[in-house]
């Protein structure tokens, strides 16, 4: 019996010690297990104020939006406003704070605009609308053909002083085209700035209905010895089928130089002026990208299609974009004379991204240069004989001073 009970008490004592060492062993792993946790949901919490504090998406704006949509909904007397109406005005303003005007947000009517613009459709008055910067207003750079705006009277450089009674001035291309557009037999008022004139000049012009943009205009000039002309308005897509057509048209004629007007051309695709570049240039690079981290995007030529004839290319203050493209490589390779005034000067690349909604974002996504690595942004490209357009001569007889100075260029290179 005793040694019984001492066998049973030394066999107590060894488990005893290990419940409780098993138990210190367990209430640790808890306490572990609570501070790991309180650890997590204080980093997560840190992580989640950290992220909230560097983006624009966090509980402070969300409580300052809702807050200024109930005083809107609440006391905004100017009329009723749709839920619609302030989401876009949300996203459109994100955009703005870019302070980049080539930068937009698109709703899905602009967004089917900006397509029809870019297939060669144009809607509402036949008139290109480009940026005068000196001004900040928009100004007529082309006119279509038979449209509606050239048979009220309208004229390339008038200035675009107020849409109805909207001034213009600081508004976006987007911001004056969606003003000036409208349904087909509606009215349109202008109040237009000319050059030369002692006032405003007052137009209505009657909308017209969507019609295909010829954006290549050509032929043979009279009373030279067999000059071309040839004039790109826009790069859409339809502009590299009606670029072809028309250089077979000149070549078939007997062409031995030609005149190519650039001038008031605001730009288009950048895949399209490349495909033009294809038929003009020797083999090489035709432009370059750049985009933020520095990544480097080459389009080149073969040189199979390179114009060999005298080229006379004419620029103004309202070619942009990729009209500069095409008119710095002409220059970068000595292909042809540039002629004119110094150009706009946009030398970056903005691309469209479709969100699931329908709507789109158009950002600037990189820089372009020229072949010998210029950078024009801001700067235009300095034509290689500078001259300036007589307006007022040319609204009075209809005299074309830079396009004269060409010819007569051109003619000396043909002697």
């Amino acid at each position: 019996m005793e040694n019984n009970e001492q066998n049973q008490k030394n066999g107590f004592l060894p488990g005893m010690l290990v419940g409780i060492l098993m138990g210190m062993v367990l209430l640790s792993g808890v306490f572990l297990g609570v501070r790991l946790y309180q650890y997590n949901q204080t980093k997560h919490r840190a992580d989640q104020g950290e992220a909230e504090a560097t983006s624009v998406i966090n509980s402070d704006t969300l409580a300052k939006m809702q807050t200024i949509e109930n005083l809107i909904d609440e006391t905004y007397y100017g009329g009723e406003v749709t839920t619609k109406q302030l989401q876009d005005g949300v996203y459109k303003g994100m955009v703005e704070s870019l302070n980049d005007p080539y930068s937009e947000y698109y709703t899905r009517e602009e967004l089917q605009d900006v397509m029809n613009s870019n297939q060669g459709v144009s809607y509402g008055i036949g008139a290109y609308i480009s940026l005068d910067q000196t001004r900040q207003l928009p100004v007529i750079s082309g006119l279509v053909e038979e449209g509606p705006a050239l048979n009220a009277g309208l004229k390339e450089g008038d200035i675009i002083y107020k849409v109805e009674d909207e001034y213009t001035q600081g508004m976006s291309l987007t911001q004056v085209v969606s003003l000036v557009k409208g349904r087909e037999g509606t009215i349109v008022h202008l109040t237009i700035y000319r050059e030369g004139e002692p006032d405003y000049l007052e137009f209505d012009v009657e909308r017209g209905n969507l019609i295909e943009t010829t954006t290549v205009n050509y032929g043979m000039v009279d009373d030279t010895d067999h000059i071309g002309y040839l004039r790109i308005r826009e790069f859409d897509t339809v502009t590299v089928d009606q670029y072809t057509e028309a250089m077979a048209e000149l070549k078939a004629k007997g062409m031995k130089g030609l005149v190519l007007d650039l001038r008031s051309n605001p730009g288009g695709d950048l895949n399209v002026v490349v495909e033009i570049a294809r038929k003009l240039l020797p083999a090489g690079l035709i432009v370059y990208t750049e985009d933020k981290d520095g990544n480097r995007k080459e389009y080149t030529c073969d040189g199979e299609n390179e114009f060999n004839l005298p080229l006379v290319v004419m620029t103004n203050e309202y070619s942009a974009s990729a009209s500069e493209i095409l008119a710095g490589a002409i220059q970068d390779y000595n292909k042809g004379t540039l002629v004119g005034t110094t150009t706009y000067g946009k030398g970056i690349v903005q691309s469209i991204r479709h969100l699931n909604d329908g709507t789109a974002l158009k950002l600037t996504t990189s820089a372009y240069f020229t072949p010998s690595g210029r950078n024009i942004h801001g700067v235009g490209i300095t034509p290689d004989i500078e001259v300036e357009m007589d307006y007022e001569r040319y609204n009075e007889d209809g005299t074309d001073s830079q396009f004269e100075k060409a010819l007569e260029i051109l003619e000396g290179k043909m002697e």
